[in-house]
């Protein structure tokens, strides 16, 4: 294992990076081998044999995918890198949010054969939100139908990526046989399969031409970035290897070019030209932005830069919880240093939090150590009311750092215990699973009297109460999955309710008159709430309860009670009695004005809508798009694809998605396959939500 220092880092030596790529592209397989080249572990796990290092769970094991991001610290030529491999399935999206959140570079996988896939757009885009510099990695060269130029142009089309290309393959599929350096036109060899016998050669003839004019257009890409190198290139004066890297460098770091490499990570082809290019051209902390925050009471922006002499700043960004030693929170440490025994500030809620144990992470295995510096990825023990996306200060400066914003599930399944006994044990196990995974809700259907389990997909939903049998060993029926639909209104009215209640002694009496309207369309809220009272018609110390009151209701809408969103409220008005006004008659009043306002303000039902995307042999393609259309899709295209076959990009309500699976095998003879993810929220047909409020009060099966 890599030895690790307490002392100060080195920053100008330290990556954190995140692999990120579509399901199956090799994330994992080209972490494995990072662990192997870097010395970390001595005999390289395979997926498909279930002994990869970083899937370390079970249920990761015998699927063969990634669910949890696992955070593992490599050493590299002098150099710390902390690596994130991220799950590629779009149920478990939430994994690669909260990486990118705290990693400075990205290394995006691409398999060979398939290009630019469903997923590899949605980590690329959230790779652009948190504007991470990034490299390419065109992985699977050896497999037939790989096509190093075909994923280049996709990652131009379909990414808006800028490609700076600095290894091209020497042969492809079963052709392959080596790499070719373009900056130094070099052909490097692989003489053993595992890949440590690596001989730099002269170039063979019949890649020559093609490696000078890779060269030429590289060039010309780089000294496109940089005004000195224009105009020595304008002037045809030399540009030297050295100068093109530091200029590739700033580049990247920028985000105006996207250096791509490629190989097999496989056939440990590649992987130790990715490790130097990580080195060379990814940033390290000192190269990044400070990071903005603001000061949790006057509201002002404070920025921090990556140095132990600044005060703390560190943001927790996963939560997991370990059988053996409970809860661990994984931590990036912005500026200051973090150490054992000291106490902090948890900004995000206004809670101290002591620092116990920590330790760096090695996938599931831990090493202690007493300091966490500015710029590394490190884990703390025992924190005991700070969750994902919360920020850790110095008590004395204070900053809390933007939160991670999270998708909202899409659909959910009921559940309850096998036994009477497993009752509390299940809501342990649950509350446990939730405060790992920001997507997965768990919420009490009082009229139903059901544990609801709400999340991003099937296989999401399925793993997780797999997890809770296996890690809480807890049995559980599960009910059939159900589509977890979103109320909203279509236009803004204003209502005005009394609640008044006398009952012997002191009455109940509260007055609101509230506003609500739609949120503009794209709005990154679902809730507004808005304090316009003047003049002192309803006391301060009963705005809140009125608040709470209105939050309450837009849990469970008019139409079949499911959570309203894309709303305003604003309080405008009220009045209060001096003896029998109190904080409850407030929250009641504020409830019912929702419900009544929202009766009338055209209450309508939204589907949540999912992006698919079908690939087939092309004699299937009618059916397939026969068949989408009948579940309401909206065909947006075709692109073809290797071997025959077409991939189908439609959009498609969530709802007549179940058992997919199934009718594509039988539609396709079972060559066909598909990847969805969720798109956005759109009204759904009055047929629909017929159907949906009779089914409402009906108990799930």
């Amino acid at each position: 294992m890599a030895k690790t220092t307490t002392g100060p880092l080195d920053l100008t030596k330290v990556r954190n990076i995140g692999i990120i790529a579509h399901i199956d592209a090799g994330k994992t397989t080209t972490t494995e081998r990072i662990l192997y080249y870097t010395g970390m572990v001595h005999k390289i796990g395979e997926v498909h044999d279930g002994a990869a290092t970083t899937d370390y769970m079970d249920q990761e094991r015998e699927r063969g995918i990634t669910i949890t991001a696992a955070a593992i610290t490599a050493a590299w030529k002098d150099c710390q890198i902390n690596v994130i491999d991220t799950p590629g399935h779009i149920d478990f999206t939430v994994e690669v949010q909260r990486s990118l959140r705290v990693l400075d570079g990205g290394v995006v996988v691409f398999d060979g054969v398939a290009g630019v896939e469903p997923q590899s757009e949605t980590v690329w885009r959230q790779a652009n939100r948190y504007n991470v510099p990034r490299m390419c990695f065109i992985n699977k060269m050896d497999r037939t139908g790989a096509s190093f130029q075909r994923c280049v142009d996709m990652i131009v089309e379909r990414l808006g990526g800028k490609p700076a290309i600095l290894i091209i393959p020497y042969g492809e599929g079963d052709q392959f046989k080596g790499l070719v350096d373009v900056l130094t036109q070099e052909y490097v060899f692989y003489g053993d399969d595992k890949g440590t016998d690596i001989k730099r050669l002269p170039l063979p003839d019949d890649i020559k031409e093609r490696a000078q004019q890779v060269r030429s257009q590289l060039v010309e890409a780089i000294a496109e970035t940089d005004d000195t190198l224009m105009e020595k290139y304008l002037m045809e004066e030399p540009l030297t290897d050295e100068e093109l890297k530091t200029a590739l460098r700033k580049a990247t770091i920028a985000g105006t070019l996207h250096p791509v490499l490629c190989g097999s990570a496989l056939k440990n082809k590649g992987v130790q030209i990715l490790l130097d290019a990580v080195i060379d051209y990814l940033p390290s902390p000192l190269d990044i932005p400070a990071v903005v925050g603001h000061d949790p009471d006057s509201g002002e922006e404070i920025a921090r830069h990556s140095s132990d002499d600044e005060p703390l700043t560190a943001l927790v960004f996963k939560i997991i919880t370990d059988p053996y030693v409970g809860r661990l929170a994984f931590v990036r440490v912005y500026s200051g240093v973090l150490k054992s025994g000291t106490g902090v500030l948890n900004t995000s809620k206004d809670r101290r939090e002591r620092i116990g144990r920590m330790v760096r992470m090695f996938a599931d295995e831990r090493e202690d150590i007493t300091e966490i510096h500015a710029g590394d990825i490190g884990a703390i023990l025992g924190l005991k009311d700070t969750f994902t996306g919360e920020t850790l200060s110095d008590p004395d400066k204070e900053i809390v750092l933007e939160k991670i914003s999270f998708p909202e599930p899409v659909i959910n399944v009921s559940i309850e215990p096998k036994t009477a006994g497993d009752q509390d044990k299940m809501g342990e196990a649950l509350r446990k699973l939730a405060e790992e995974d920001p997507t997965f809700h768990v919420r009490v259907d009082d009229q139903l009297g059901q544990t609801l389990l709400y999340g991003m997909g099937e296989l999401h939903l399925e793993v997780m109460v797999e997890r809770m049998r296996r890690e809480h060993k807890v049995d559980a029926i599960v009910g059939r999955p159900r589509v977890a639909y979103r109320e909203t209104i279509t236009r803004k009215v204003r209502h005005d309710e009394t609640f008044k209640r006398q009952s012997g002694g002191s009455g109940q009496y509260a007055r609101v008159v509230i506003e609500v309207e739609p949120l503009p369309e794209g709005s990154k809220e679902n809730f507004v709430w808005e304090d316009a009272i003047v003049g002192g018609t309803i006391p301060k110390e009963f705005i809140k309860p009125t608040m709470t009151g209105v939050e309450e209701a837009v849990q469970g809408g008019v139409l079949a009670g499911y959570p309203v969103v894309g709303v305003k409220v604003r309080l405008v008005d009220g009045a209060f009695h001096e003896v029998d006004s109190s904080e409850m008659a407030f929250k009641i009043a504020g409830s019912m004005a929702f419900k009544a306002a929202m009766q009338k303000a055209g209450p309508v039902l939204l589907e949540p809508m999912m992006r698919v995307e079908v690939t087939a042999p092309d004699a299937s393609t009618g059916d397939v798009i026969g068949d989408l259309s009948s579940r309401r899709a909206l065909i947006e295209g075709m692109d073809p694809r290797p071997g025959g076959a077409s991939a189908v990009r439609a959009i498609v309500p969530l709802g007549s998605m179940f058992g997919y699976a199934t009718d594509l095998r039988s539609k396709t003879s079972g060559r066909g396959n598909f990847t969805m993810e969720f798109e956005k929220y759109a009204q759904a047909p009055t047929s629909i939500a017929e159907e949906v409020m009779k089914g409402a009060k009906a108990p799930a099966r």
